[in-house]
């Protein structure tokens, strides 16, 4: 299997965020990363009562596309991503399964009314992207609010993350990363 992690972008999303993401995946998980074609905005997805897009329906979406040669897919968009039970997600994640979808929709400085900040936005992105790659190979969310690992219920959990596992996560991630790649008996 290739160690190779894809990133899909779906729907129109700036180049600068798919090159930082693969290169922060890169560097900081030893993994090589290739940015996919651009797949249509997931209309098949939108709730016209929520006016936001069912991030489950998506990501059964990106299983059924032909991403095997893929250790893992993050798919990234601009939409605004929801769950049944949450006003909002910033992303979502098989747990041990090969996709993610992250959305750069409130990650934006000015979604929440504050000046643009590229640093900013991209900050976040890499966090959101290593904390949905987190899920995909098995962990979970960390009681330590500066591991990548904490769950964020809102920005400002992000923003007081380190874009690092914390020594246990990263131990655990290592060793789920190990395990992953180890060819199936």
């Amino acid at each position: 299997m290739s160690n190779c992690v894809t990133i899909c972008p779906i729907g129109s999303v700036d180049p600068g965020i798919l090159e930082h993401i693969a290169e922060c995946i890169s560097i900081r998980c030893g993994l090589s990363c290739r940015i996919s074609m651009r797949m249509e905005n997931p209309r098949y997805a939108y709730n016209d009562t929520r006016c936001q897009y069912n991030s489950k329906l998506i990501l059964k979406h990106l299983l059924d596309r032909n991403f095997q040669d893929s250790f893992r897919l993050i798919g990234v968009t601009p939409v605004d991503l929801y769950v049944p039970i949450l006003k909002y997600v910033f992303g979502l994640a098989q747990i041990q399964g090969k996709c993610s979808i992250i959305s750069v929709h409130r990650l934006y400085p000015m979604f929440y009314d504050q000046p643009s900040n590229p640093d900013l936005l991209l900050a976040r992105v890499e966090k959101t992207a290593l904390h949905e790659l987190g899920h995909t190979l098995g962990l979970t969310h960390c009681r330590d609010r500066r591991c990548v690992m904490y769950s964020s219920t809102r920005i400002e959990d992000t923003d007081l993350k380190q874009p690092d596992f914390c020594s246990t996560c990263f131990e655990l991630f290592q060793w789920y990363l190990k395990k992953s790649l180890q060819p199936s008996s």
